[in-house]
């Protein structure tokens, strides 16, 4: 869906035109599942809170004021639950294998190259995309911890500016900035040093906890 189709699609859903709302849930269903999946590790939590952000949506949609940012909008509904729910259930997100889902829907595992999150951050080297090695990705997303990883995946799922993230995280922008720089720098470091360098990680979260 171009700009222009959004644009009318959302117009048309404030309107109360049921085949709007249709377009809009059918465009971002995929994304928007993958991203709590991923958020939650579970499937069931994932399909019970993807219910909820649409519902969300067809009650917020008549008072959003559209400014371009509609999928910012909506991904950040989105995280706002995946959060509460974490916090409530008080668990990490469970491991997701990609062998459970597929690239349009069910767990995301058709993830791209991650973009750079702010200058001097390289991407994720391409190499790790392929699908042999999405187990390793997957485990390593999950050894983030949870205020870090859920602006990386902010970040890529909806292209979300690093102002949005921390107005959707109510965080100050340096803050989201860094939690994204330290959450991608871990990541490298878990994916390219294998063991030690993900021993090293726990070990620095440790000592900055207890500093």
């Amino acid at each position: 869906m171009d700009g222009e189709a959004l644009d009318r699609a959302i117009s048309g859903a404030q309107k109360g035109e049921a085949a709007c709302l249709d377009r809009l849930v059918e465009h971002f269903a995929g994304r928007i599942f993958g991203f709590l999946f991923r958020m939650t590790g579970s499937r069931h939590d994932a399909e019970d809170l993807m219910q909820e952000v649409f519902v969300r949506l067809v009650r917020m949609i008549g008072a959003y004021q559209h400014d371009g940012r509609f999928e910012a909008w909506l991904f950040r509904i989105a995280a706002n639950l995946a959060r509460d729910r974490l916090r409530r259930s008080r668990r990490g997100p469970r491991f997701v294998s990609p062998a459970t889902g597929n690239e349009n829907g069910d767990s995301g595992a058709g993830l791209p190259g991650f973009e750079e999150l702010s200058s001097g951050i390289e991407a994720v080297d391409s190499r790790l995309m392929h699908r042999e090695e999405m187990d390793a990705l997957n485990a390593a997303l999950f050894e983030l911890p949870e205020a870090e990883r859920e602006v990386v995946m902010l970040r890529h799922f909806s292209q979300m500016s690093f102002k949005e993230i921390a107005d959707a995280t109510g965080v100050p922008l340096g803050t989201a900035l860094a939690r994204g720089h330290r959450g991608l720098g871990k990541l490298r470091a878990i994916m390219t040093g294998g063991a030690d360098a993900e021993n090293q990680v726990r070990r620095r979260q440790v000592t900055a906890k207890d500093g």
